[in-house]
């Protein structure tokens, strides 16, 4: 009997410290999957989310993101400009066109955490709601991954909370394609 209880006392244990992973979300004909930002060292005052939208219907725009862990949430893109790589506000927005999938990841299209409230510790979660031009708000779980992360679970990059492997392909001025 004591077996059974210590097993099961260890699988809730393990279950509840696992980092949460994101789900899928969907709004309407958009789905949003693999949301996640990373840790933050204790004093940085930025951090990245970033996200995977998938259109399923007609052109969409993603036009602001919101979060109590900063104080200004804002959409960004790091591009090359003038040959030089530059990280400039998405005034417009980002477009999702119909039938397509816009990856907002590091190097590229994100969501900008600007003035942090307090480190985004790697295991949290950090709820953002995300408003689109059509489709309206969602609220989508971001998972905190560790500093320095690629992706969700997918090792170590450069440069911790910030915006490691810039190299990312996109033309310059290019919104979400």
């Amino acid at each position: 009997m004591n077996i059974i209880k210590s097993v099961a006392l260890a699988v809730a244990l393990t279950a509840t410290s696992l980092p949460a992973l994101a789900a899928d979300v969907t709004l309407g004909e958009l789905t949003l999957s693999d949301a996640w930002t990373r840790a933050t060292p204790p004093n940085a005052k930025a951090g990245g989310g970033f996200v995977t939208i998938t259109n399923k219907g007609g052109d969409d725009r993603l036009v602001s993101a919101a979060a109590n862990v900063s104080e200004k949430t804002e959409l960004h893109e790091m591009a090359v400009i003038d040959g030089v790589m530059k990280m400039r506000p998405m005034a417009d927005g980002i477009a999702i066109p119909a039938g397509e999938t816009v990856a907002l990841k590091p190097g590229g299209l994100h969501v900008m955490f600007i003035g942090l409230n307090a480190p985004l510790k790697q295991g949290e979660t950090v709820p953002v709601t995300l408003t689109f031009e059509k489709a309206g708000p969602v609220e989508v779980t971001f998972s905190v991954e560790k500093i320095g992360a690629k992706g969700m679970g997918k090792g170590m990059g450069h440069g911790a909370g910030g915006h490691g492997g810039m190299k990312n392909g996109m033309k310059n001025g290019n919104s979400g394609n």
